[in-house]
């Protein structure tokens, strides 16, 4: 079931989406509609029409890229009638860098107010020229929304500022998280009104819309969605002080693909989803994916890269101003060094400062040669201490160009004012080194941007061409998002300001061979791997992984921001109670295989000895001639012999399989050959070594087998202590008849050969050899363990088990992947199912057709 709107504000932010009823199903809409409308589902033969295996089906299709802002620049016209707008190469535009007969639609904000009354025609003129769908957010939501929210909460936060006074960061503010949640679901309403579910993908952009997702995949459950984060992502520790940390977290997993720009970002973000969902993630054939309710969420880490066309434009555009010869007349005999940076507190320009000082003072050869020139970009919203950054960087400047500069020296140049990307350019071309000292930072391009132009432009009128020799130099951050890129960089704590400052040395002083092959090195990466590469990268990283969900069957659960999508084996479906129990009434012999633990006892019930009611079905189950049933289970014997004692007919098997007793009989057997144990006195002690060092770990021995819990301990490192006693006891035991697994947050070593699948072989056989060959199975499990019957099942016919005609229900509990063919919702589910048919055990009908059987 999808729902088709949310009504209000309120129940929305606070996690109450309003269930609404499903409107009519429509094939398709155009592909572009003027006002809101409604698209069904994707039925399933437009599903199956896209594998894996089929050519690439992104060519000719089209793609809706979704960001805060649209990558337009606007300007009220002269005589004030009506808006002037033009592209913003500043911006990511993408548009250039995919499939040519692909279409790209831009959904964003506009920079500018708009009059409500202009909102139509500026709407239908940027659709028309820019194939852009604007969205306009009322100026008290924005405030909230972009100022509020965005920047006061969330920015600081992945940038590793927590708000630990008032004054310092912005505190969790109820209304300003109901403003960003709103301002996402006008994003998705733009989306959907002009959305082709079947042909289009959607590519949604960095913070400010992480929750957008949720509202698509609600509508759309087959739709083909992909999430970049262009910031950093912080580590739990961090991220787990945020209130709303599960929300956005579960939104982002309703993406199909979701792109990091390092390694570090995407482990952080995996870390969060182990900690907080206790979801773990898979590497397969080099592609990292998380299993979420059935559906493979992809994780992609891909740094993104320059417009190279667009930068070669900047440069020829300053080679015909002539800005290049006027900045080398500026800094004639002069080293320059050069800083662009916006201005905000994470960019560490004062730090870049205080590193210019200590060099000019450590070494006083530069002092009149060696110029820091630092472009300080205007800030792009209302951040933290911007008044206080900025009068800290002026007066910086102004103290060091007193104490180290003379007449015609400023050791500091500082270019406080928006500069154009021609005069950018030409001063990359001129600086020997470019210095990037951000404390934080998602990308950054600068470096990049740095070495485009340091490289040259053949045919340039100046010395754009740059015919000698190639060289540059950079020291950068190493907590900015292109460090890992850049091998040849000299990285730097920015916080220390000794070091940086002898990195600025080394990277001036460096004799020119080593510049050349330094700047070799990088330019052959920054030019291969462009704004093109990274976009056609992740377009077909999100068609691959997008690819086995549509061969699956989706349904939409949970509430608010709980939502997602489960994604399930198409024969999967929910076991009917009125198919099973006219089943049951037809058959003749039965065979009933129950799990207890998560089956018939739910997991996180704290009493596990099973109730009066359980044991009345199980025994009036029991007590049909026709029936065999079964609890196999992994307790020990002893507990199961003690809950079920009134049951004398209830077969049992514990540990499991490694002891079974049959229906009526006292004897235990067992089904393994081994009686040896001496295994357990190798085994142990290094379980307890674990246990000494993994607080939260302990260790349960049973008769056959020790099983190692770390559900208690730290995820991370109890994952890490699992991994490492798994090959340490395979090592100890390499000689030995057991068998080492892990599995849910345990450790398990116990004889080889023993499984539930054993038991399930050894019934069927003993039915078979009694000629009462069971015409009707159910089975029903809910963990690891249990899939070993399923699987002996699904086997059971072709290895003549069971017959052709026998009707078999092997049955998991909850929706997940399985090899089970059907699935109730919980233990409460089961134990109504098993009620009807002990009632249909103790109708009179049953007992009539028993009757008529016997004579």
């Amino acid at each position: 079931m999808m729902s088709r709107s949310y009504t209000n504000l309120l129940d929305l932010a606070s996690g109450n989406f309003p269930v609404m009823g499903r409107e009519k199903e429509r094939k398709r809409f155009p592909r572009v509609m003027t006002v809101p409308g409604s698209i069904a589902e994707l039925d399933d033969d437009a599903a199956n029409s896209v594998s894996s295996e089929n050519p690439s089906s992104v060519a000719g299709d089209r793609i809706i890229i979704v960001a805060n802002h649209l990558p337009l620049k606007a300007k009220r016209r002269p005589d004030n009638k009506g808006w002037s707008f033009s592209w913003n190469e500043d911006a990511l535009l993408v548009k250039d860098s995919l499939p040519e007969d692909m279409e790209v639609l831009y959904i964003g904000s506009l920079c500018v107010d708009v009059d409500p009354i202009e909102q139509d025609d500026v709407s239908n003129y940027l659709l028309e020229k820019y194939k852009c769908v604007p969205a306009f957010l009322p100026p008290n939501l924005l405030e909230k929304y972009y100022d509020g929210f965005c920047k006061k909460l969330l920015w600081p936060l992945f940038h590793y500022m927590l708000p630990f006074s008032a004054d310092h960061g912005g505190r969790f503010d109820r209304s300003m998280w109901e403003a960003y949640v709103s301002a996402n679901k006008i994003f998705s309403q733009k989306v959907i009104e002009v959305l082709n579910p079947e042909d289009d993908f959607v590519w949604i952009h960095d913070y400010h819309l992480m929750v957008l997702p949720t509202f698509l995949r609600r509508r759309f459950l087959r739709l083909r969605m992909g999430f970049f984060l262009h910031s950093p992502f912080p580590s739990s520790e961090l991220y787990r002080t945020l209130p709303v940390r599960e929300e956005i977290l579960k939104a982002l997993l309703n993406s199909d693909l979701i792109g990091f720009h390092t390694f570090d970002y995407a482990r952080h973000f995996l870390s969060c989803c182990s900690r907080m969902l206790g979801l773990e993630y898979q590497s397969k054939r080099g592609y990292i994916g998380l299993d979420y309710y059935g559906r493979t969420v992809g994780i992609k880490i891909m740094p993104v890269g320059i417009h190279m066309g667009h930068t070669e434009s900047a440069m020829r555009l300053a080679d015909k101003e002539m800005r290049f010869e006027e900045l080398k007349q500026q800094f004639e005999g002069k080293t320059v060094l050069l800083g662009v940076d916006d201005m905000d507190i994470f960019k560490g320009i004062n730090l870049k400062l205080l590193a210019m000082e200590h060099m000019l003072k450590q070494h006083p050869k530069w002092q009149g040669r060696a110029v820091l020139v630092q472009i300080a970009n205007p800030a792009r919203g209302k951040g933290i201490d911007l008044e206080e950054i900025q009068a800290e960087i002026e007066d910086s400047c102004k103290r060091i160009n007193k104490e180290l500069g003379k007449p015609g020296y400023e050791p500091v140049v500082l270019i406080n004012r928006p500069v154009s990307s021609s005069e950018r350019m030409a001063y990359y071309s001129i600086a020997e080194c470019v210095v990037v000292t951000a404390v934080r930072d998602g990308m950054n391009l600068t470096p990049y941007e740095y070495i485009v132009c340091r490289q040259g432009i053949p045919g340039a009128e100046t010395g754009l061409e740059l015919s000698g020799p190639k060289k540059s130099m950079l020291v950068i951050s190493e907590f900015i998002g292109c460090s890992p890129s850049l091998s040849g960089a000299i990285r730097v704590n920015p916080w220390n300001v000794e070091s940086t400052a002898e990195a600025m040395n080394e990277a001036i002083s460096m004799a020119e061979s080593e510049q050349q092959l330094r700047h070799e090195k990088h330019y052959h990466y920054v030019s291969s791997h462009d704004v093109a590469f990274w976009s056609r990268s992740f377009l077909q990283d999100m068609e691959r992984t997008c690819a086995d969900h549509f061969r699956k069957r989706c349904w939409g659960i949970g509430l608010g921001f709980g939502f997602r999508v489960v994604a399930l084996d198409p024969n999967f479906r929910k076991l009917s109670m009125d198919h099973i129990v006219a089943s049951y009434c037809r058959a003749k012999n039965r065979a009933i295989l129950l799990d207890y633990d998560g089956t018939l006892m739910p997991q996180n019930s704290i009493i596990k000895s099973p109730s009066a009611e359980v044991i009345s079905i199980l025994g009036r189950l029991g007590g049909d001639q026709k029936n065999t049933v079964f609890m196999v289970s992994g307790r020990g014997r002893d507990s199961l012999s003690e809950w079920f004692s009134p049951c004398k007919k209830l077969g049992l098997a514990a540990e499991h399989g490694y002891f079974l007793r049959w229906p009526q009989h006292e004897e235990w057997e067992t089904c393994c050959q081994s009686s040896e144990f001496g295994w357990m006195q190798m085994a142990e002690p290094v379980m307890k070594s674990y246990t000494e060092a993994t607080d939260g770990s302990c260790i349960e021995r049973k008769e056959s087998a020790l099983v190692w819990h770390y559900q208690d301990s730290d995820p991370g490192f109890g994952f890490s202590q699992a991994k490492e006693m798994l090959d340490h006891l395979e090592s100890v035991l390499a000689n030995e008849p057991v068998s080492v697994k892990s599995g849910q947050f345990i450790v398990e070593v116990k004889p080889q050969g023993v499984s539930k699948g054993l038991v399930v072989e050894k019934i069927f056989t003993s039915l078979t050899g009694k000629r009462k060959q069971a015409d009707f199975v159910l089975c029903i499990g809910d963990d690891r363990s249990d899939e070993d019957m399923f699987e002996i099942i699904g086997t059971a016919v072709s290895r003549g088990f069971l017959s052709y005609n026998t009707e078999v229900f092997a049955c998991t509990v909850g929706q997940k992947p399985s090899k089970a063919k059907y699935y109730l919702d919980d233990s409460s589910e089961v134990i109504t199912m098993l009620e009807s048919l002990a009632e249909a055990t103790d109708s009179p009908a049953s007992s009539d057709e028993e009757a008529d059987s016997s004579v």
